[in-house]
């Protein structure tokens, strides 16, 4: 199974408080917004990332486009680029550069479970990591459910 995007919306509640606290959102590298407020990434051509319908997993795939949310005059600043889908010994995960360094990828979210819809997109279920949340927003701690993954 190919995928050509990647739609996330990282979490609807922190969507509204960027929106609320005079903040902004801003798209670039091709990333695009979904009808939902999510956001759009493209895939990459190469990755090898596939999911079985008993939603396992193996792989990876990496998606291109920024997001980048600010608000309170820069004091929230975060970027999200360069995400990617990685299967391993711990399930599939959702990976970004480390921030600020970028030098090296983190597992910003857990995914699973894994739901195969009846349009055949794929919708997985996302909890914030750790690593997630000191890429993200350090008021979600690890294990807060974000919003869901989908791959079409």
């Amino acid at each position: 199974m190919s995928f050509k995007t990647l739609t996330w919306g990282v979490k609807a509640s922190f969507r509204s408080y960027v929106d609320a606290a005079g903040g902004a959102v801003a798209l670039s590298d091709g990333a695009t917004h979904a009808d939902d407020g999510a956001f759009v990434f493209r895939a990459v051509p190469g990755g090898d990332l596939s999911i079985a319908s008993d939603g396992s997993a193996e792989g990876a795939a990496r998606f291109t486009g920024t997001v980048r949310f600010e608000a309170h005059g820069g004091m929230l600043n975060v970027t999200l680029t360069d995400l990617g889908l990685e299967a391993g010994d711990d399930g599939l995960v959702l990976t970004a550069p480390q921030a600020p360094q970028n030098e090296t990828r983190c597992a910003i979210a857990k995914l699973g479970p894994i739901e195969i819809g009846t349009d055949g997109a794929v919708i997985l279920g996302a909890e914030i990591t750790m690593d997630g949340m000191f890429q993200i927003a350090d008021n979600y701690p690890p294990g807060t459910v974000m919003d869901p993954v989908r791959l079409d």
